[in-house]
């Protein structure tokens, strides 16, 4: 089964950009829909963004204009581009990944450990 591993988070100050990645080893991600949950402490889990395996692309609206998500398929990654970063956007990022395109839904069937994202002056 998937084994994702995101990598990219830490510490940035307030409207700095930060770039998370998902990657895995045994499977190729791009037959995968793929995206990004964050969870801030006392907060529930959201969706922030996803990307079908045809490459469409879609944003919670906290995010739009600031987010991008991408895929290199030769590289087996996906990667979430983060500007003007807000101390809002401070929280665990979940790479998650499902056959189904499940959008904002937290019903993927595969979810990484999460990389801690902290917007702080």
């Amino acid at each position: 089964q998937l084994q994702l591993v995101e990598s990219g988070g830490g510490l940035v100050q307030p409207g700095g950009s930060m770039r998370l990645s998902c990657t895995d080893s045994g499977f190729i991600l791009k037959h995968y829909a793929i995206g990004w949950f964050r969870q801030a402490p006392g907060k529930e889990r959201e969706g922030v963004s996803w990307i079908s395996s045809l490459g469409g692309t879609n944003y919670v609206e906290s995010v739009k204009g600031r987010f991008t998500i991408s895929r290199d398929n030769d590289k087996n990654t996906v990667y979430l581009q983060m500007n003007s970063l807000k101390p809002e956007d401070t929280a665990v990022y979940y790479c998650v990944a499902d056959m189904y395109e499940w959008g904002f839904s937290p019903e993927y069937d595969y979810w990484g450990q999460g990389t801690q994202v902290t917007v702080s002056s």
